[in-house]
């Protein structure tokens, strides 16, 4: 979510009133929808592997997260109109984050595809074919890779404070990973732009060049 308003705002959308939808509803969908519905964005499409649900003046998150949890299926729910996956891919929304399955959007359906923006919860949402094909649609997609790596940052903070004995607030953790994911999103925002390519190649460059440094100075056993 964090790298997610930081590229809306990069890409001139506004993030109150963005229009979102989701695909997937588990740790990473479930809490994006829930932080974006927070930020006040419209959550106006969510899905899981049984189908999904639209409403397009933005759905109710906490209460269709808390009914679901009760048992109930998202299609099946009053609060908006039933929808499949294929269809919450091809929604007239502002942003689209594909939190679910590796190559949700593919060669086959990335024509279909309408967001202005993707950022990538899952890991491989979008096949190789599917980039070009969104490259030249001018659909911008912020990779897996920067976009769900804030799992692996609270994982290194918990070996940080188990190493040094450190006690961190939940507040402190959110603080310490906001600033990390923002100053992450804007290298590879900035550097995209300089170098006029995709951000998934800019946030490879970017790792790539990282480590080469690293090897240069530490030498090949640090």
């Amino acid at each position: 979510p964090r790298v997610g308003a930081g590229a809306a705002g990069g890409a001139g959308l506004a993030r109150g009133g963005a229009r979102v939808g989701v695909g997937g509803r588990g740790k990473g969908g479930g809490v994006a929808a829930r932080l974006l519905h927070e930020a006040g964005c419209r959550v106006v499409g969510f899905s899981d592997s049984k189908g999904g649900i639209y409403n397009g003046k933005g759905l109710d998150i906490p209460r269709v997260l808390r009914k679901v949890q009760e048992g109930a299926r998202l299609g099946d729910l009053p609060d908006g109109d039933k929808i499949t996956n294929a269809e919450l891919l091809a929604l007239p929304v502002d942003i689209l984050i594909p939190a679910a399955l590796e190559g949700a959007i593919h060669a086959g359906n990335a024509e279909a595809v309408r967001a202005r923006l993707i950022v990538e919860g899952a890991n491989g949402p979008t096949a190789a074919a599917a980039d070009r094909i969104l490259e030249a649609k001018g659909i911008r997609v912020v990779p897996e890779i920067l976009a769900n790596a804030g799992g692996v940052t609270v994982s290194y903070f918990e070996w940080v404070q188990d190493l040094q004995f450190y006690f961190w607030r939940e507040e402190e953790i959110n603080q310490r990973l906001k600033e990390i994911m923002v100053a992450a999103f804007r290298r590879v925002w900035d550097y995209a732009a300089e170098q006029r390519i995709a951000m998934r190649l800019a946030a490879m460059g970017l790792a790539l060049r990282r480590v080469a440094e690293a090897h240069r100075i530490r030498g090949l056993y640090p």
